[in-house]
């Protein structure tokens, strides 16, 4: 019987699924059946520093929050009971989380300034939880700010967070940075025990009716996969960090997919919307029927099997153009069913 074993920021998960963060693991039954179903490891809802200034300051406050901050302060968190303050429920909650299960837990935190990200993560840190996933991304504001000054804040930021913890720490990118590759290099030798490829962010869309912006939650597509697929094979074996694939992630085929391009492990959200709870369980068939029928034993005997690294042409990961010969009109017509 195939073995679905494999390592991610250090540790042995039974196997390559975890499920990534979102609303559904903030219920105690949900995580339960998350654990039934088979899934790996949890990584739990984000703390959003937005989100602590929008339920304890006024508008007034949110904007100056950050002039006032001095050598005496004790604390970053706002004060308040338990009940009160949404980041100690938060935590509160999380710790619930990590011992209501066995399989490892993951906190996720999204802040902003160098102060807080390091304060809320020693803090995540003391709940018990396997290991951290930061979340990094800049919204672009001002016309000024060059590619450099936004990488070299966030991996300074990165170098902060990890000398201030014990537990493995990870980072999870979006895909709009000028190159990719030279900032997943320097998180790795900074010592990043993992990268999650790639945050699926929010877009703001118009409703032409109303003449108003709205945020629409959108699940992704299973196309959508292709993204980390071509990144996870030009990183495996280039970076000592963990590889872990998201976004677009429905079937255990397209694990499959995302392992034999370098991934040691994906996550999974909108399978799970989608398909419920009980998917894990049928992905986890479809990699064992796939990995039978192909003879592997392990995840580590076909992993990175077409990365770049181990392909003979590696010209398939620096494409990004289409190519007549490999996509002709006709082609495209037929796969989208216009013509016979």
């Amino acid at each position: 019987m195939a073995n679905l074993k494999t390592k991610y920021m250090g540790l042995e998960l039974k196997n390559p699924i975890i499920v990534g963060a979102n609303n559904l693991v903030t219920d105690p039954e949900n995580l339960k059946k998350i654990e039934k179903s088979g899934a790996a490891a949890v990584v739990y809802k984000s703390l959003f520093e937005e989100q602590i200034q929008l339920e304890n300051l006024e508008q007034y406050e949110i904007k100056t929050e950050y002039n006032d901050r001095n050598a005496e302060m004790i604390t970053l968190f706002p004060s308040g009971s338990e009940n009160e303050s949404y980041p100690l429920r938060h935590l509160n909650n999380l710790k619930k989380a990590k011992e209501s299960v066995s399989i490892p837990v993951f906190a996720s935190l999204n802040a902003i300034a160098d102060d807080t990200w390091v304060e809320y993560a020693k803090e995540l840190e003391k709940t018990g939880v396997d290991g951290l996933e930061l979340n990094f991304y800049t919204t672009p504001e001002k016309f000024e700010r060059t590619a450099e000054e936004v990488e070299k804040r966030q991996l300074n930021t990165f170098k902060k967070v990890k000398s201030a913890l014990k537990i493995p720490v990870s980072v999870k990118l979006s895909p709009f940075y000028t190159n990719p590759l030279k900032l997943i290099s320097e998180l790795d030798n900074a010592g990043a025990d993992a990268i999650i490829l790639f945050n699926r962010l929010f877009q703001p869309d118009i409703d032409i009716n109303s003449e108003e912006i709205r945020f629409p939650y959108s699940l992704s597509n299973p196309e959508d996969n292709r993204l980390a697929l071509r990144f996870a094979g030009l990183l495996y074996k280039n970076i000592k960090a963990s590889i872990c694939s998201s976004s677009g992630i429905f079937t255990g085929h397209d694990v499959v997919k995302m392992i034999l391009s370098g991934s040691d492990c994906v996550q999974v959200v909108s399978t799970i919307y989608l398909n419920q709870i009980g998917i894990i369980e049928s992905m986890l068939g479809e990699i064992e029927k796939w990995m039978d029928l192909k003879g592997y034993g392990t995840i580590d005997s076909f992993r990175g099997k077409l990365s770049k690294n181990r392909l003979k042409d590696p010209q398939a990961f620096h494409r990004a153009q289409y190519i007549d010969f490999e996509m002709s009109t006709t082609a495209i017509l037929k796969k989208y069913r216009v013509i016979n």
